[in-house]
């Protein structure tokens, strides 16, 4: 698997190991700003020789094949990807490079050395921005609003094409906003939740009316399992947690959570290209894989913050070697 420093991946190697018991997990991850070997702390000690981790950058040829050449692997999962719509729009390039060239380059390795599945772990944002009613489905058009969505929209249609050129076990599922232990600060809940606990100004975006899905980091990885194991080649899955909400009764949950006054919301100048609503209809995912949320948000959002404030280690060593933040 790609990415497994990061905050999805990290706690899908948890997941996967506790849960499924493979013969054993490679770890392929470059590193970048938002990997965090901190994020695997333990994994080593309690699964021994089934974890092992690879610095590497999937956008280089070489290195996945000498990878993939040592290693007689089933499947790779694509967790691996630059993640944020702010910084997609300052440097869209390193979305190019690592979102789409990277998911390329890990197809053409697979095919070339023989792995029977690939699941390409993508975002509802490239259908891009929903109204007032309705939900995304798997057949809603691809109408990305940022260069980070626009790069994983033409990252699913190499991996779709993949399956349809070269008959690739391809399967991408499509999940809605994640939150949970380990998220990089630079997300809405985590940031929230530090800048509250500092007792500084939240910065919310607009009039804090977007509206967005969440789910649980750990019911999107139970998903993710049943996708690789019971997904159909060449299927699209949406993933959603019910949990819609807009990003100003989010923030407030965390100060009333935390016993903060809601004065500390902020407004800011709009995120430039901000979608306004995100809803996922997952129903295709709950009955072809027989899968559903476990978490609700309000439950989920109010165990997270207690996360953060129970490991303050994690996320002050985090920022203190990131400029991200000042």
């Amino acid at each position: 698997m790609t990415g497994g420093c990061g905050f999805i991946g990290s706690n899908f190697i948890r997941y996967i190991l506790q849960h499924y018991k493979p013969a054993y997990v490679t770890n392929v991850d470059a590193l970048t700003y938002a990997g965090n070997l901190a994020n695997l702390d333990g994994v080593v000690e309690e699964h021994g020789a089934r974890y092992e981790f690879f610095q590497a950058d999937i956008a280089n040829a070489d290195q996945m094949d000498t990878l993939l050449h040592e290693e007689q692997v089933y499947a790779i999962i694509n967790f691996a990807a630059e993640s944020h719509v702010d910084r997609s729009i300052n440097s869209p390039q390193n979305f190019i490079h690592t979102n789409v060239v990277g998911t390329s380059v890990l197809l053409a390795a697979a095919r070339q050395h023989g792995v029977q599945r690939f699941l390409q772990v993508s975002t509802d944002e490239v259908y891009g921005s929903l109204g007032a009613t309705g939900k995304f489905t798997e057949q809603s058009p691809l109408e990305p609003s940022s260069p980070y969505s626009a790069s994983k929209a033409g990252a699913d249609l190499l991996a779709l094409a993949s399956h349809r050129t070269f008959g690739q076990e391809v399967i991408v599922t499509r999940c809605s906003n994640n939150y949970g232990p380990c998220q990089f600060p630079e997300k809405l809940i985590p940031l929230m939740i530090i800048k509250a606990l500092g007792d500084q100004p939240l910065p919310v975006y607009g009039d804090g009316l977007n509206v967005r899905d969440w789910i649980h980091v750990e019911d999107h990885c139970a998903a993710l399992v049943a996708a690789l194991f019971k997904g159909k080649p060449g299927a699209v899955y949406n993933l959603g947690g019910d949990g819609e909400m807009v990003n100003l009764e989010v923030v407030r949950l965390i100060l009333d959570r935390l016993g903060k006054p809601h004065s500390l919301i902020s407004f800011v100048t709009d995120r430039l290209g901000h979608d306004r609503r995100y809803a996922i209809d997952s129903s295709f995912a709950r009955q072809e894989l027989e899968w559903h949320p476990l978490h609700t948000a309000r439950e989920g959002i109010a165990a997270t913050v207690d996360w953060y404030l129970n490991h303050r280690d994690w996320w002050e060593t985090l920022l203190q070697r990131t400029e991200r933040f000042d």
